[in-house]
């Protein structure tokens, strides 16, 4: 397979979106909790991420964790940040809306599309949530998204890569089939091999280390933070250079 491949870097913090870049990454997509699948990041972290790359800049717009199936209040958040993505000079974003069935849904994806012009949109994991893949493809395609980020429905996309096939042939130009969770260098290769998308994300990310000398060991609220593996994100893009 002689065509090039891309990568984007799903990045929970900043030094991971610089890291995106300095290893030759294409896109980040940005999110916060990274336990909780990614959520909307704030606007201080948005801002400083655009001024420190000059790479494609994707946030995901998830006003909450859990389903995709949001209340009229959650559709208003989601304007509202999809308003300062475009005023922060977002190339595009990640965004996902279902049905309660868990179809998309193609009213309110359509509006999204609308409102997030000229930035690109990117339909993130709700694809995998749809309870029949092809139909969801069609539907997404219908809205306007550029790519569709998907696991194959499966936990990890290097499990998918039949499905993840006939996913690439069936949007043929239209539209771009990214595989995305559980992608790594070690399995990167026999991926891209089995389903032949031209786009893949991964987070490469490791846990990094806590710098502060005292630590309460009765509190359990402290959480991680989580970092992108340089020489992993460089292995990734050596493999997708081919």
């Amino acid at each position: 397979m002689n065509k090039k491949a891309i990568l984007e870097v799903c990045a929970f913090h900043i030094d991971s979106c610089i890291i995106a870049e300095q290893e030759g990454a294409y896109r980040v997509e940005l999110c916060d909790n990274p336990i909780e699948g990614g959520t909307t990041p704030g606007y201080g972290t948005i801002r400083r991420v655009r001024e420190k790359i000059s790479i494609k800049l994707y946030p995901i717009l998830r006003p909450r964790s859990g389903n995709y199936f949001y209340s009229d209040e959650e559709f208003e958040i989601l304007k509202y940040d999809i308003k300062m993505c475009r005023e922060l000079g977002c190339d595009g974003i990640s965004v996902g809306i279902q049905t309660v069935n868990s179809t998309i849904d193609k009213e309110r994806f359509k509006r999204v599309v609308e409102w997030a012009g000229p930035m690109g949109v990117t339909c993130n994991r709700v694809f995998d949530c749809a309870p029949d893949p092809f139909i969801a493809l069609e539907d997404i395609i219908e809205c306007g998204c550029e790519r569709v980020l998907t696991s194959g429905q499966k936990s990890a996309a290097p499990d998918a890569g039949e499905l993840l096939s006939k996913l690439v042939k069936q949007a043929g130009d239209r539209i771009s089939i990214m595989p995305g969770a559980g992608v790594k260098s070690s399995n990167l290769a026999k991926l891209r091999e089995e389903c032949g998308a031209t786009e893949y994300h991964s987070s490469a990310r490791v846990m990094a280390p806590n710098p502060v000398t005292f630590i309460n060991k009765e509190v359990s609220d402290y959480g991680n933070v989580y970092i992108a593996d340089a020489a992993e994100v460089r292995a990734m893009i050596k493999i997708l250079k081919g």
